[in-house]
């Protein structure tokens, strides 16, 4: 058995949204940046005691080293929340890509990868802010 039969992605999908959309906001308040994971962006996930997501952990991969750093897992209760979480990540930079994994308690595990590369633009108040391309897999 590979991995890949037991994280499912875009290729599994039915009906029901799974994959965990990653959004990145940089600067977002007071300077900090936020990494945003969903599951049923588009379209709204299931949300009863026997059909919901349980579970969304982020995962870093540091750009020079290549090594996946687990930045933080977070845990619903069926019908009173919601699969939408915001991870304030220091150092964002650091990273050249952002893996989400999200728990469907019918449908199991599926994930989602985006890689990144920074760039560095200057603005008109000529602070350097660092930008993200996105390139979703």
């Amino acid at each position: 058995m590979n991995l890949s039969e037991i994280i499912k992605g875009e290729k599994d999908q039915g009906k029901e949204k799974h994959i965990p959309h990653i959004m990145i906001d940089r600067g977002h308040e007071d300077g900090k940046d936020i990494v945003r994971v969903v599951v049923g962006h588009d379209s709204p996930h299931p949300n009863t005691e026997s059909h919901h997501i349980a579970w969304i952990e982020l995962h870093g991969v540091e750009k020079h080293t290549g090594q996946v750093i687990n930045l933080g897992r977070t845990t619903w209760t069926p019908v009173y929340s919601n699969p939408d979480v915001r991870f304030q990540i220091n150092h964002i930079e650091d990273f050249g890509a952002f893996c989400a994994l999200a728990y469907c308690t019918v449908h199991g595990v599926w994930g989602n990868l985006i890689e990144i590369d920074w760039i560095e633009e200057k603005r008109e108040d000529t602070s350097v802010i660092g930008e993200a391309l996105l390139a979703e897999n």
